[in-house]
């Protein structure tokens, strides 16, 4: 229940049962967050994920059929459409090896039916079911993607990996994904491709930023771009506090990549099939040819055996931050650190005085752009 009173002077403010000095509009009583502004060094680097509507998505089985297939009248591999679909469940429980056939936000009919297995697909599958919704503009362009995030495959594709994270989630966890992959949605991505920032995300610092802009979803954190990470202010690092923090976040994340796939569980297998080096697998393509179309060579994390898979569905992230063993502990309180230093700060500041800190410096660097 919120009360209101006009009479300023003689009024007593009470939040969560407790006489306060002000109520700020987001019912905070502290540092004031609806300050916060949007900066625009920020800009264009999260992404909120891909929304196919309809079922695009298809299984492993089924993408190596097509991905093998040769013989489309425009003479390119079935690759330039097909590639991994990446969701929340992808990421904090285990990857369930689902692809999906994308021919691209602008492609014209013309030009997707040149691959004619995944366009069959998809004018079986996908048409029938764009065709309930009895909307004529989502049935019109029915081989394209509903919200195909032009922007964000575009900034992505020039990376080798990018980072994710899903929107909304019991713990705030940051992880890498490879290119090509397609967030799906419920993920939200960032086109960074460096520890350092892997680091400044995954730190207490941004996590408290975030919890306090963020929206929610039951009792649950939604991460949303616009308030949690396009408001939020980068420190200025010198090469050394970089450097540091950098390590920091490659080691855990080779701690927690470990946990996930023991080596004594797991054995790399190599997809092949036939790519282009101007398509999305362009980075895997060997000993192309005049045409530019090689051999992709696609590294797969797998069980060794029935026993090793039985026993790697427990090895989750969300399982992982449950428990929180020492070790992982350790690590984020040494990237914790290190990013600290980054700042300047001391790692003791509490969360309020924290904010109070980032609004600040966020207030700070917003004014600095504003004269640029």
């Amino acid at each position: 229940m919120i009360g209101f009173n006009k009479d300023e002077k003689n009024s007593i403010r009470v939040l969560d049962g407790k006489t306060v000095s002000t109520i700020n509009a987001d019912l905070s009583t502290n540092t004031d967050m609806t300050k916060a502004v949007v900066l625009i060094s920020n800009s264009d680097l999260s992404f909120q994920g891909n929304i196919k509507r309809g079922p695009f998505d298809i299984s492993l089985v089924v993408a190596y059929k097509y991905l093998t297939i040769s013989g489309n009248p425009n003479q390119r591999p079935n690759s330039d459409v097909v590639i991994p679909y990446i969701n929340g469940i992808d990421i904090v429980r285990r990857n369930r090896d689902v692809w999906v056939i994308d021919f691209g936000a602008d492609a014209e009919r013309n030009s997707a039916s040149m691959y004619e297995a995944p366009f069959a697909y998809v004018s079986k599958h996908v048409k029938p079911e764009r065709a309930k919704a009895n909307q004529p503009e989502a049935l019109e362009f029915y081989w394209r993607h509903w919200r195909a995030r032009k922007g964000m495959v575009a900034t992505l594709t020039a990376l080798n990996r990018f980072i994710v994270t899903v929107a909304v989630a019991k713990h705030r966890i940051f992880s890498w994904m490879n290119a090509p992959s397609i967030p799906d949605h419920a993920l939200i991505a960032f086109a960074y491709s460096d520890d350092y920032h892997f680091a400044v995300l995954h730190s207490r610092i941004h996590e408290i930023w975030s919890l306090e802009q963020c929206t929610q979803l039951e009792d649950r954190p939604r991460y949303t771009p616009t308030s949690c990470f396009e408001t939020f202010p980068f420190p200025c690092a010198s090469k050394a506090q970089e450097k540091a923090a950098a390590a920091a976040a490659k080691e855990l994340d080779k701690l927690r990549t470990a946990w996930l796939n023991p080596p004594e569980w797991t054995k790399t297998e190599m997809l092949e099939f036939p790519g282009s080096v101007d398509g999305p697998w362009k980075r895997y393509v060997h000993n192309p040819n005049t045409k530019g179309i090689g051999t992709v060579m696609y590294p797969r994390i797998v069980p060794k055996g029935a026993t090793e898979a039985k026993l790697l569905k427990k090895r989750t992230l969300t399982q992982l931050y449950n428990e929180r063993p020492a070790w992982l502990d350790h690590a984020h309180r040494a990237l914790d650190e290190a990013v600290f230093a980054a700042y300047g700060w001391s790692p003791g500041l509490s969360d309020d005085e924290l904010l109070a800190k980032l609004l600040a410096l966020n207030l700070e660097r917003a004014a600095e752009e504003a004269k640029e």
